[in-house]
């Protein structure tokens, strides 16, 4: 019909864009992660999971008890029973968890040494200048204190140089008994550990291995706190001996195996140099064993990914994909002989000169 008007269709109604709040909120959790880090920093300060025992505990009595304002202390445990390092019943008290039990001092599965390593002070400085060391390649931490890290540790942090020193023996108890395990050493008179801190690993090879003598390779500050089992008088004593230097200019020589457990994180390059003194050094056949976390393989990757980019700040070094790794250990002349896992977080590799 002439002049008339067609019908008109409603507005179609717009769709519904879906919420994006659950990303918001965990963005914003990631972003104020260092509270969490400084929460357990603090933990381990105040003693807590020594103070909680076997609890329940009310913040009120656990401030008396490390002499701690309450109402902080009871923010401070709101926070970490966020995280699941503590836990609180229905009464309000709080109670420990499995990981709280790894806070606690002077217990064989403790890691609370290892806490404080990775959250000195010095390091919140240099987290906030990631972005340099992303754009360089390059460490920031000579450009902030004039000379190279565990120089500065050792000359203007010596509590902090104390501190590194437990939580590496922390991190050695942590694994020494499946890596001594796995270490193939079946032959071998004579097995070097190289870098190998106080000796906790090598204290396990010993063990495991009763016909094998060892050699505990590391700076004379480092052997000075040396584990007692080594030492004069110790029960491993008369099959170890403690050799200091410096494996960037030179390794012992005469031995069987050379065992190097996160050690080789350092730039490439002093790696090459490192695995090559072992080239130059050690007898045809000589067994290399290198135990590392993997930044691409296995469960442990969040925590080997966090230490890779810490490395990268402090000594413009890293933690190795598998194939970086490897290529390290071809490229000092060595021969692959097998990868395998450890444990959920480490891998070992087994070569020859």
């Amino acid at each position: 019909m002439t002049g008339s008007t067609a019908p008109t269709k409603p507005p179609t109604e717009p769709l519904s864009e879906p919420s994006t709040e659950p990303q918001v909120l965990s963005l914003l959790e990631r972003a104020l992660s260092t509270s969490c880090a400084a929460s357990l920093r603090a933990a381990v300060k105040l003693g807590l999971a020594d103070a909680l025992g076997d609890g329940p505990a009310t913040a009120d009595a656990l401030a008396r008890t490390v002499g701690a304002d309450p109402d902080a202390l009871r923010r401070l445990l709101r926070s970490l029973t966020c995280h699941q390092v503590f836990a609180e019943d229905s009464e309000g008290r709080f109670v420990p968890s499995e990981i709280s039990r790894l806070l606690r001092t002077n217990t064989p599965d403790s890691l609370d040494q290892l806490v404080l390593w990775m959250t000195e002070p010095w390091t919140w400085e240099l987290w906030g200048r990631l972005d340099e060391s992303v754009r360089t390649g390059k460490d920031v931490f000579v450009d902030l204190h004039g000379q190279e890290f565990f120089d500065q540790v050792h000359s203007a942090w010596p509590e902090s140089a104390v501190v590194f020193d437990r939580a590496m023996t922390q991190a050695s108890i942590q694994s020494a008994r499946a890596v001594a395990g796995a270490v193939p050493l079946s032959g071998a008179r004579t097995v070097a550990d190289i870098g190998g801190g106080q000796g906790e690993l090598l204290a396990a090879l010993l063990e495991h291995h009763p016909g094998v003598r060892g050699i505990l390779f590391d700076r004379p500050d480092v052997l000075a706190g040396a584990d007692a089992r080594l030492r004069e008088g110790g029960a491993l004593a008369e099959r170890a001996e403690l050799v200091a230097g410096d494996c960037r200019e030179a390794v012992p020589a005469d031995v069987d195996a050379y065992v190097f457990k996160n050690v080789l994180g350092m730039n490439d390059e002093d790696a090459v140099v490192v695995l090559g003194n072992v080239v130059r050094t050690a007898r045809p056949g000589t067994r290399v064993i290198i135990v590392e976390n993997l930044v691409d393989d296995g469960p442990g990757q969040m925590f080997s990914t966090g230490m890779d980019l810490r490395m990268l700040l402090t000594v413009g070094g890293r933690k190795h994909t598998r194939q970086s790794l490897l290529g390290l250990v071809e490229r000092a002349g060595l021969v692959v002989r097998d990868v395998c896992p450890v444990n959920t977080y480490q891998h070992m590799i087994e070569a020859t000169v």
